[in-house]
């Protein structure tokens, strides 16, 4: 497994509607586990997330924390999401 860089950059959600408060944004895979999608440098993020994705970014030491908060069982390391499942796809919130 690759080792994860100091700093990382997380896909976040957006709590409400109108709001400026952040989550991370979890994924179910194929086979039904939570993932933490987590990015080694914008460009990736932007890259294979889209434009319209808020994020942030941490140290990857603060993870087990988010792990401990959420309960995501894996972390994806610069994956692709699908155009279609991205924040401001048609269907999707931007």
């Amino acid at each position: 497994m690759r080792e994860l860089p100091p700093y990382v950059y997380l896909p976040c959600a957006a709590v409400g509607q109108d709001d400026t408060a952040l989550t991370v944004d979890l994924r179910r895979t194929r086979a039904g586990q939570v993932a933490l999608l987590v990015y080694s440098a914008l460009d990736r993020l932007v890259d294979n997330c889209g434009e319209k994705q808020p994020w942030t970014v941490l140290p990857a030491t603060d993870l087990e924390r988010i792990r401990e908060a959420t309960g995501f069982e894996l972390i994806l390391l610069d994956m692709c999401i699908p155009e279609h499942l991205r924040h401001g796809a048609e269907g999707t919130p931007s």
